[in-house]
């Protein structure tokens, strides 16, 4: 996509430029019928790996990966993620170039050394048929097992492994991530609270523990084949945010000794926590947070000059596990993600301190919501 296409869907709006790209006006999207949740969030037992794959009868879904190379010091950080969400205005339409579903995606690498980051950001149609199905499709997400593809982005199944490939303007990747751990089902079983209200949920499980490796590309120059750890989170709702809700602050951290802590907090507008939670995951043994056992304490902010919002870049966060001292590695890892989901959120490496001060993991930290208040879209 060229930057004068991104700016026209930046203006028309998603829906209405992927409309119109696929020769529909604005009147046929209006003039759709509005389609009825066809999903309910309730507990069940995830299967796999079908629940590796795409979801389109539920609202919103993504697969997140963040991780770095370098051992044992990081020298870059790394983050891919594919969203999908369903359009309900859309859903009646027996066109074949009806954009039932829109499919983003963004990706960035973080040169620790260099202290920079670099990211871009994909969106594309997908009609819901089965991928291969209709040429129409710039993009497709299989429902047996991961599969996502997005023009020349993509995270497929290859063989035990996922691999991910992302050519961008300024940088590319190709990694390869084994899996080295069983999955961790968050929440109760897989399915994780969001809310007050019990629709506020999703499904939701990782894969802490990743092992990565392969080539990142920053401007033309490779760097060398390497290898690290990475982190995959994938996650689907028909309705996540509570009412109030601004935004979410998120950590996924894998600890040296093999442990896997995940935290979060969803926030009002004054920065009080509406929901939390979160899991901590040593050997076999697991403990689920509940809600009001995970506290954020922001220590230090640092202000973007892009967008002017104020975020904490380093936290002191309390969990049943431990306190941790929670500090990104490069301040600057604001995403301006305003062509694709519409935001502008912080996402970025950082590193973990326990309570006697103890270097203990190395993850990823994302906050939403600072810049404006998060919409999810669809």
């Amino acid at each position: 996509m060229t930057n004068a296409s991104r700016r026209r869907l930046l203006g028309k709006g998603l829906l209405g430029a992927l409309a119109a790209r696929s020769g529909l006006g604005a009147t046929d999207l209006r003039a759709a019928p509005a389609a009825t949740s066809v999903a309910e969030v309730r507990p069940r037992h995830l299967v796999f790996p079908r629940d590796a794959g795409a979801h389109p009868e539920f609202k919103t879904e993504w697969w997140y990966i963040t991780g770095w190379l370098g051992q044992p010091e990081a020298s870059h950080g790394f983050q891919i993620t594919f969203f999908r969400s369903r359009v309900d205005g859309t859903q009646g339409m027996q066109s074949r170039l009806a954009a039932r579903q829109l499919l983003f995606a963004h990706a960035a690498i973080t040169d620790v050394q260099g202290k920079r980051m670099w990211h871009d950001q994909r969106i594309a149609r997908w009609s819901g048929e089965t991928p291969g199905q209709n040429p129409a499709d710039n993009a497709s997400a299989s429902v047996l097992d991961t599969g996502v593809v997005l023009h020349d982005w993509s995270l497929l199944r290859e063989g035990s492994d996922l691999r991910a490939r992302v050519t961008a303007e300024d940088f590319s990747m190709d990694l390869r991530f084994g899996t080295t751990q069983a999955v961790l089902l968050q929440g109760q079983q897989g399915l994780s609270r969001k809310g007050p209200d019990t629709r506020q949920s999703s499904y939701y499980y990782s894969l802490p523990q990743l092992k990565a490796s392969g080539v990142l590309t920053l401007q033309g120059t490779p760097a060398k084949a390497d290898t690290g750890t990475a982190w995959l989170d994938h996650e689907w709702s028909e309705e996540m945010l509570a009412g109030g809700a601004v935004g979410w602050d998120w950590m996924g951290i894998n600890l040296f000794d093999g442990s896997a802590l995940t935290a979060f907090r969803l926030r009002d507008n004054r920065g009080n926590a509406i929901w939390d939670g979160g899991s901590f995951r040593s050997g076999v043994t697991q403990y689920t947070f509940s809600q009001g056992e995970v506290i954020f304490k922001p220590v230090r902010f640092w202000q973007s000059p892009l967008s002017q919002a104020r975020y904490p870049v380093e936290w002191v966060v309390r969990t049943p596990a431990d306190f941790y001292t929670v500090k990104a590695v490069v301040d600057n890892q604001e995403l301006d993600s305003r062509n694709s989901t519409g935001a502008i959120y912080w996402e970025g490496l950082c590193e973990v301190w326990d309570s006697n001060n103890h270097r203990v993991g190395r993850g990823y930290l994302e906050m939403t919501g600072y810049a404006s208040a998060l919409r999810l879209q669809g």
